[in-house]
Protein backbone atom coordinates (compact mmCIF):
# COMPACT_ATOMS: atom_id res chain seq x y z
CA UNK A 1 0.00 0.00 0.00
CA UNK A 2 1.52 3.19 -1.44
CA UNK A 3 1.36 6.46 0.87
CA UNK A 4 -0.43 8.45 -2.21
CA UNK A 5 -3.45 10.17 -2.22
CA UNK A 6 -5.37 9.92 -5.86
CA UNK A 7 -7.53 12.96 -6.96
CA UNK A 8 -10.34 11.50 -9.12
CA UNK A 9 -10.90 14.69 -11.27
CA UNK A 10 -14.45 14.82 -13.56
CA UNK A 11 -14.22 15.24 -16.80
CA UNK A 12 -18.21 16.29 -19.08
CA UNK A 13 -18.54 15.82 -22.33
CA UNK A 14 -14.69 16.64 -23.20
CA UNK A 15 -14.86 19.63 -20.45
CA UNK A 16 -12.96 19.58 -17.19
CA UNK A 17 -15.92 19.89 -14.36
CA UNK A 18 -14.88 23.26 -11.97
CA UNK A 19 -15.70 21.50 -8.95
CA UNK A 20 -12.64 19.40 -9.18
CA UNK A 21 -10.51 22.12 -9.28
CA UNK A 22 -11.51 22.38 -5.25
CA UNK A 23 -10.75 18.75 -5.04
CA UNK A 24 -7.60 18.84 -6.15
CA UNK A 25 -6.89 21.80 -3.35
CA UNK A 26 -7.74 19.63 -0.79
CA UNK A 27 -5.60 16.63 -1.93
CA UNK A 28 -2.66 19.44 -2.39
CA UNK A 29 -3.45 20.26 1.41
CA UNK A 30 -3.31 16.93 2.78
CA UNK A 31 -0.53 16.09 0.54
CA UNK A 32 1.41 18.74 2.65
CA UNK A 33 -0.07 17.97 5.86
CA UNK A 34 0.25 14.33 5.39
CA UNK A 35 3.67 14.01 3.68
CA UNK A 36 1.96 11.69 1.42
CA UNK A 37 2.40 11.85 -2.72
CA UNK A 38 -0.16 13.50 -4.93
CA UNK A 39 -1.11 12.13 -8.00
CA UNK A 40 -4.15 12.56 -10.06
CA UNK A 41 -6.24 10.48 -12.96
CA UNK A 42 -9.06 11.18 -15.25
CA UNK A 43 -11.31 8.37 -16.93
CA UNK A 44 -12.65 8.77 -20.45
CA UNK A 45 -12.15 7.99 -24.02
CA UNK A 46 -9.90 10.54 -25.48
CA UNK A 47 -8.77 12.54 -21.88
CA UNK A 48 -5.22 13.49 -23.05
CA UNK A 49 -5.98 17.30 -23.40
CA UNK A 50 -7.89 17.13 -19.87
CA UNK A 51 -5.28 15.27 -18.51
CA UNK A 52 -2.74 17.92 -19.88
CA UNK A 53 -4.37 20.68 -17.98
CA UNK A 54 -4.59 18.97 -14.49
CA UNK A 55 -0.79 17.87 -15.55
CA UNK A 56 -0.05 22.11 -15.36
CA UNK A 57 -0.68 21.86 -11.23
CA UNK A 58 1.21 20.55 -8.53
CA UNK A 59 0.76 16.96 -8.63
CA UNK A 60 3.48 14.22 -8.98
CA UNK A 61 1.81 12.32 -11.89
CA UNK A 62 -1.72 12.17 -13.85
CA UNK A 63 -3.06 8.99 -14.95
CA UNK A 64 -5.44 9.00 -18.45
CA UNK A 65 -7.77 6.54 -18.12
CA UNK A 66 -9.07 5.68 -21.92
CA UNK A 67 -11.42 3.20 -22.77
CA UNK A 68 -14.38 3.28 -25.08
CA UNK A 69 -16.29 1.53 -22.40
CA UNK A 70 -15.98 5.09 -20.11
CA UNK A 71 -17.94 6.67 -23.00
CA UNK A 72 -21.08 7.73 -22.52
CA UNK A 73 -21.07 7.44 -18.98
CA UNK A 74 -22.60 4.25 -17.05
CA UNK A 75 -21.82 3.45 -13.17
CA UNK A 76 -20.92 0.02 -14.51
CA UNK A 77 -18.21 1.13 -16.63
CA UNK A 78 -16.99 3.59 -14.33
CA UNK A 79 -17.05 1.64 -11.38
CA UNK A 80 -15.83 -1.62 -13.07
CA UNK A 81 -12.60 0.67 -14.58
CA UNK A 82 -11.70 2.48 -11.71
CA UNK A 83 -12.00 -0.57 -9.80
CA UNK A 84 -9.29 -2.19 -12.08
CA UNK A 85 -7.25 1.12 -11.75
CA UNK A 86 -7.06 1.77 -7.98
CA UNK A 87 -6.72 -2.09 -7.41
CA UNK A 88 -3.22 -2.29 -9.13
CA UNK A 89 -2.15 1.14 -8.23
CA UNK A 90 -2.84 0.84 -4.18
CA UNK A 91 -3.48 4.35 -2.86
CA UNK A 92 -4.10 5.22 -0.04
CA UNK A 93 -6.78 7.82 0.02
CA UNK A 94 -8.72 7.93 -3.01
CA UNK A 95 -10.47 12.02 -3.38
CA UNK A 96 -13.15 12.85 -5.85
CA UNK A 97 -16.03 15.45 -5.99
CA UNK A 98 -19.57 15.22 -4.56
CA UNK A 99 -21.10 15.46 -7.89
CA UNK A 100 -24.34 14.12 -9.47
CA UNK A 101 -21.79 11.36 -11.59
CA UNK A 102 -19.67 10.60 -8.15
CA UNK A 103 -23.01 9.89 -6.16
CA UNK A 104 -23.94 7.49 -8.96
CA UNK A 105 -20.80 5.21 -9.31
CA UNK A 106 -19.22 5.21 -6.30
CA UNK A 107 -20.82 3.42 -4.01
CA UNK A 108 -21.19 0.61 -6.57
CA UNK A 109 -17.16 0.92 -6.72
CA UNK A 110 -16.13 1.31 -3.07
CA UNK A 111 -18.60 -1.69 -2.46
CA UNK A 112 -16.97 -3.74 -5.23
CA UNK A 113 -14.02 -2.89 -3.48
CA UNK A 114 -15.29 -4.22 -0.40
CA UNK A 115 -14.54 -0.99 1.17
CA UNK A 116 -16.85 2.29 2.27
CA UNK A 117 -17.27 6.08 1.72
CA UNK A 118 -17.08 9.08 3.59
CA UNK A 119 -19.00 11.11 1.26
CA UNK A 120 -20.28 15.14 1.00
CA UNK A 121 -17.46 16.46 3.16
CA UNK A 122 -16.71 19.97 4.34
CA UNK A 123 -13.43 19.59 5.57
CA UNK A 124 -10.59 17.18 7.52
CA UNK A 125 -8.30 17.58 10.65
CA UNK A 126 -5.62 15.34 11.84
CA UNK A 127 -6.02 13.76 15.11
CA UNK A 128 -2.48 12.14 16.12
CA UNK A 129 -1.86 9.67 13.39
CA UNK A 130 -5.46 9.71 12.56
CA UNK A 131 -7.82 11.41 9.78
CA UNK A 132 -10.88 12.65 10.47
CA UNK A 133 -13.55 13.85 7.51
CA UNK A 134 -16.00 16.42 8.32
CA UNK A 135 -19.67 15.61 7.49
CA UNK A 136 -22.44 17.79 8.17
CA UNK A 137 -25.35 16.24 9.94
CA UNK A 138 -29.35 16.93 10.41
CA UNK A 139 -29.31 19.47 7.29
CA UNK A 140 -26.17 20.77 8.71
CA UNK A 141 -27.76 21.70 11.84
CA UNK A 142 -24.30 19.54 13.45
CA UNK A 143 -20.90 18.28 12.26
CA UNK A 144 -19.45 15.30 13.12
CA UNK A 145 -15.61 14.28 12.18
CA UNK A 146 -15.82 10.35 10.85
CA UNK A 147 -12.63 8.43 10.83
CA UNK A 148 -12.05 4.74 8.81
CA UNK A 149 -12.85 1.64 10.52
CA UNK A 150 -11.38 -0.15 7.29
CA UNK A 151 -7.70 -1.27 5.63
CA UNK A 152 -7.51 1.40 2.38
CA UNK A 153 -7.91 2.35 -0.20
CA UNK A 154 -10.26 4.98 1.85
CA UNK A 155 -13.21 6.97 -0.66
CA UNK A 156 -13.89 10.59 0.06
CA UNK A 157 -16.00 12.97 -1.44
CA UNK A 158 -15.89 16.68 -0.72
CA UNK A 159 -18.92 18.98 -1.13
CA UNK A 160 -18.66 21.88 -3.64
CA UNK A 161 -17.62 25.07 -2.06
CA UNK A 162 -15.32 23.08 0.90
CA UNK A 163 -12.36 24.34 -0.73
CA UNK A 164 -11.26 26.94 -3.03
CA UNK A 165 -10.57 26.01 -6.40
CA UNK A 166 -9.24 29.11 -7.39
CA UNK A 167 -6.32 28.36 -4.84
CA UNK A 168 -5.13 25.07 -6.85
CA UNK A 169 -1.16 25.47 -6.95
CA UNK A 170 0.54 25.33 -10.40
CA UNK A 171 3.38 23.01 -10.49
CA UNK A 172 6.92 24.17 -10.81
CA UNK A 173 6.96 21.96 -14.27
CA UNK A 174 4.32 20.02 -16.16
CA UNK A 175 3.42 16.73 -14.36
CA UNK A 176 4.17 13.82 -16.65
CA UNK A 177 0.98 12.30 -17.91
CA UNK A 178 0.43 8.48 -18.10
CA UNK A 179 -1.93 6.80 -20.66
CA UNK A 180 -3.49 4.13 -19.09
CA UNK A 181 -5.61 1.48 -21.41
CA UNK A 182 -8.15 0.27 -19.29
CA UNK A 183 -10.14 -3.41 -19.88
CA UNK A 184 -13.68 -3.02 -19.81
CA UNK A 185 -15.01 -6.89 -20.75
CA UNK A 186 -17.98 -6.88 -22.99
CA UNK A 187 -21.20 -7.38 -20.65
CA UNK A 188 -20.09 -5.11 -18.05
CA UNK A 189 -22.36 -2.57 -19.12
CA UNK A 190 -25.79 -3.71 -18.54
CA UNK A 191 -27.90 -0.65 -19.91
CA UNK A 192 -27.77 1.83 -22.76
CA UNK A 193 -27.74 5.41 -21.78
CA UNK A 194 -30.10 7.69 -23.23
CA UNK A 195 -30.16 11.79 -23.76
CA UNK A 196 -29.21 13.07 -20.13
CA UNK A 197 -32.98 13.95 -18.84
CA UNK A 198 -33.50 17.02 -18.03
CA UNK A 199 -36.58 18.48 -16.13
CA UNK A 200 -37.20 21.36 -18.40
CA UNK A 201 -35.71 22.85 -20.91
CA UNK A 202 -33.97 26.25 -18.81
CA UNK A 203 -32.65 23.44 -16.24
CA UNK A 204 -28.94 23.86 -15.43
CA UNK A 205 -26.41 22.70 -13.62
CA UNK A 206 -26.12 25.62 -10.68
CA UNK A 207 -22.84 24.45 -9.72
CA UNK A 208 -21.28 25.44 -12.53
CA UNK A 209 -22.59 28.80 -12.64
CA UNK A 210 -19.62 31.63 -11.13
CA UNK A 211 -22.97 34.61 -10.38
CA UNK A 212 -25.98 33.68 -9.26
CA UNK A 213 -29.19 36.16 -8.62
CA UNK A 214 -31.07 33.83 -5.46
CA UNK A 215 -34.80 35.28 -4.02
CA UNK A 216 -36.44 34.50 -1.36
CA UNK A 217 -39.99 35.40 0.49
CA UNK A 218 -39.11 38.86 0.34
CA UNK A 219 -39.27 39.16 -3.55
CA UNK A 220 -43.21 38.52 -2.21
CA UNK A 221 -45.08 38.41 -5.46
CA UNK A 222 -43.97 35.54 -8.31
CA UNK A 223 -44.31 38.58 -10.95
CA UNK A 224 -41.20 40.37 -8.95
CA UNK A 225 -38.94 37.36 -9.96
CA UNK A 226 -38.49 39.43 -13.26
CA UNK A 227 -36.67 42.04 -11.34
CA UNK A 228 -34.49 39.18 -9.88
CA UNK A 229 -34.12 37.66 -13.96
CA UNK A 230 -33.22 41.03 -15.19
CA UNK A 231 -30.47 41.52 -12.24
CA UNK A 232 -28.82 37.86 -12.84
CA UNK A 233 -29.01 38.99 -17.01
CA UNK A 234 -27.14 41.70 -16.45
CA UNK A 235 -24.85 40.33 -14.30
CA UNK A 236 -23.94 37.49 -16.82
CA UNK A 237 -25.46 35.30 -14.24
CA UNK A 238 -28.10 32.38 -12.95
CA UNK A 239 -31.41 32.84 -11.35
CA UNK A 240 -31.76 31.11 -8.10
CA UNK A 241 -33.80 30.56 -5.19
CA UNK A 242 -34.77 29.32 -1.74
CA UNK A 243 -36.68 26.60 -0.93
CA UNK A 244 -40.40 28.17 -0.41
CA UNK A 245 -39.85 30.03 -3.67
CA UNK A 246 -39.64 27.08 -5.64
CA UNK A 247 -42.37 25.35 -3.69
CA UNK A 248 -44.67 27.56 -4.69
CA UNK A 249 -43.65 26.91 -8.15
CA UNK A 250 -42.73 30.07 -9.07
CA UNK A 251 -39.26 28.92 -10.14
CA UNK A 252 -38.30 25.18 -11.13
CA UNK A 253 -37.20 22.98 -8.00
CA UNK A 254 -33.96 22.80 -10.40
CA UNK A 255 -33.30 26.36 -9.13
CA UNK A 256 -33.37 25.79 -5.39
CA UNK A 257 -30.27 26.12 -3.24
CA UNK A 258 -30.11 24.20 0.21
CA UNK A 259 -29.93 21.12 1.91
CA UNK A 260 -32.86 20.06 -0.29
CA UNK A 261 -31.44 21.52 -3.81
CA UNK A 262 -28.20 22.48 -5.29
CA UNK A 263 -25.06 22.92 -3.18
CA UNK A 264 -22.99 26.05 -4.83
CA UNK A 265 -20.46 28.07 -4.29
CA UNK A 266 -19.60 30.98 -7.15
CA UNK A 267 -17.65 33.75 -7.25
CA UNK A 268 -20.33 36.01 -6.45
CA UNK A 269 -23.81 35.38 -4.84
CA UNK A 270 -27.09 37.91 -4.65
CA UNK A 271 -29.32 36.86 -1.98
CA UNK A 272 -32.76 39.12 -2.38
CA UNK A 273 -34.82 38.93 0.27
CA UNK A 274 -33.45 35.81 1.58
CA UNK A 275 -33.39 35.50 5.55
CA UNK A 276 -30.81 32.61 6.08
CA UNK A 277 -32.60 29.78 7.49
CA UNK A 278 -29.50 26.83 8.34
CA UNK A 279 -31.03 24.88 5.47
CA UNK A 280 -30.34 27.67 2.79
CA UNK A 281 -26.92 28.70 4.30
CA UNK A 282 -25.45 25.08 4.14
CA UNK A 283 -26.07 25.11 0.20
CA UNK A 284 -24.51 28.26 -0.74
CA UNK A 285 -21.96 28.88 2.20
CA UNK A 286 -18.86 28.29 -0.17
CA UNK A 287 -19.49 31.18 -2.11
CA UNK A 288 -16.33 33.50 -2.22
CA UNK A 289 -18.28 36.64 -1.70
CA UNK A 290 -22.30 36.91 -0.40
CA UNK A 291 -24.03 40.09 -1.00
CA UNK A 292 -27.57 40.14 0.93
CA UNK A 293 -30.38 42.47 1.04
CA UNK A 294 -32.73 42.09 3.47
CA UNK A 295 -35.20 44.90 4.81
CA UNK A 296 -35.13 43.19 8.56
CA UNK A 297 -31.49 44.09 9.97
CA UNK A 298 -31.48 41.71 12.43
CA UNK A 299 -31.77 38.39 9.08
CA UNK A 300 -29.60 35.37 9.55
CA UNK A 301 -28.49 35.91 6.27
CA UNK A 302 -26.02 39.20 7.13
CA UNK A 303 -24.10 36.78 9.63
CA UNK A 304 -22.18 35.26 6.56
CA UNK A 305 -22.73 38.29 4.30
CA UNK A 306 -19.67 39.84 3.20
CA UNK A 307 -21.57 42.91 1.71
CA UNK A 308 -25.04 43.61 4.11
CA UNK A 309 -27.35 45.67 2.41
CA UNK A 310 -30.70 46.72 5.35
CA UNK A 311 -33.03 48.10 2.48
CA UNK A 312 -36.22 47.58 0.56
CA UNK A 313 -34.97 45.53 -2.64
CA UNK A 314 -37.55 46.83 -4.54
CA UNK A 315 -35.39 50.25 -3.92
CA UNK A 316 -31.60 48.56 -4.24
CA UNK A 317 -32.11 46.60 -6.82
CA UNK A 318 -33.38 48.84 -10.06
CA UNK A 319 -30.89 51.46 -9.37
CA UNK A 320 -27.97 48.30 -8.69
CA UNK A 321 -28.88 47.02 -12.34
CA UNK A 322 -28.42 50.52 -13.94
CA UNK A 323 -25.31 50.68 -11.99
CA UNK A 324 -23.90 47.22 -13.68
CA UNK A 325 -25.53 48.52 -16.82
CA UNK A 326 -23.33 51.98 -16.90
CA UNK A 327 -20.48 49.93 -15.71
CA UNK A 328 -20.42 47.82 -18.85
CA UNK A 329 -21.60 50.77 -21.48
CA UNK A 330 -18.78 52.37 -20.23
CA UNK A 331 -16.03 49.08 -20.47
Amino acid sequence: MSETILVVVEQREGKLNRVSWETLVAGQSLAAEMGWTLEAAVAGNGVSAIAGEVAAKKVSKIHALESPGFSPYTPEGFSAGLKQFISAKQPRLVLMPHTYQVRDFVPKLATAMGRTVISDCIGYRKEGDKLLFTRQMFQGKFAADVSFNCDPPWFVTFQNGAFRGDRVEAGASAAPVESVNVDIPQGTIRNKPQEVFKEAKQAVDLTQAEIIVSVGRGIKEQKHIELAKQLADALGGEIAASRPICDSGWLPMDRQIGSSGQTVAPKLYLALGISGAIQHIVGMKGARSVVAINKDHEAPIFEIADVAVVGNLFDVVPALIEEVKKMKSSA
